[in-house]
């Protein structure tokens, strides 16, 4: 992931990344939160973390956090602004938006708020919890909108059918990186992945 690589490198919207999956339940969002952490810790980066997995919001649960307004709040009112729904955490540099009360809303209205966020928040990364590919059009129109995408895996469980399926509705992001969740290690007769829980991602 290079949320800020210049030069001929360089990518468009490369701050924005959206984390998704093909199906609910492969750990997209115990990953954008990992990502998120990972990267606030970082000196002098500001993260923020978009809840856009609407019909089931895990992000402020997650975390323990309660929230009330948040991206579809903005999204249905004009009068709410973006900032009135941001939460500070503890963690210094990591804030977050939570997805806000259910209510019916076109996905195109979405991928406009995007890049709203793109262009507010243009210094800092954007890591969007994602509804599943093939549970959501949302996805295939954010991949619209963002710089990168990171699409998780199930190992075990994903089909090969699924993934293929998922990418191609998000092909309009020219950069997607696979990561492979839950996985166990087999080594000798030993079982790497489920020592400590490792390889149970939720």
């Amino acid at each position: 992931i290079n949320a800020f690589t210049g030069g001929e490198n360089a990518i468009e919207n490369g701050n924005i990344i959206m984390v998704t999956s093909s199906q609910p339940n492969e750990g997209k969002t115990y990953c954008a939160l990992s990502l998120a952490l990972s990267m606030a810790k970082e000196k002098d980066l500001n993260v923020l973390l978009v809840d856009a997995d609407v019909a089931k919001p895990d992000v402020l649960n997650t975390v323990g956090v309660k929230g009330g307004k948040g991206l579809i709040d903005v999204i249905g009112d004009d009068s709410i602004d973006l900032s009135e729904c941001i939460l500070k955490t503890d963690i210094k540099n990591l804030s977050i938006l939570p997805a806000g009360k259910k209510h019916s809303f076109t996905t195109e209205k979405m991928g406009n708020l995007i890049d709203e966020l793109a262009q507010r928040y243009h210094d800092r990364v954007i890591v969007i919890d994602s509804p599943p590919v093939l549970a959501s059009s949302a996805s295939s129109v954010l991949a619209m909108h963002v710089g990168q995408i990171l699409f998780v895996v199930e190992a075990d469980r994903t089909s090969e059918e699924e993934v293929k399926e998922s990418l191609q509705l998000i092909k309009n992001c020219e950069n997607i990186n696979l990561i492979l969740n839950k996985a166990q290690i087999h080594t000798g007769n030993k079982r790497f992945g489920s020592y400590y829980g490792y390889g149970y991602n939720q």
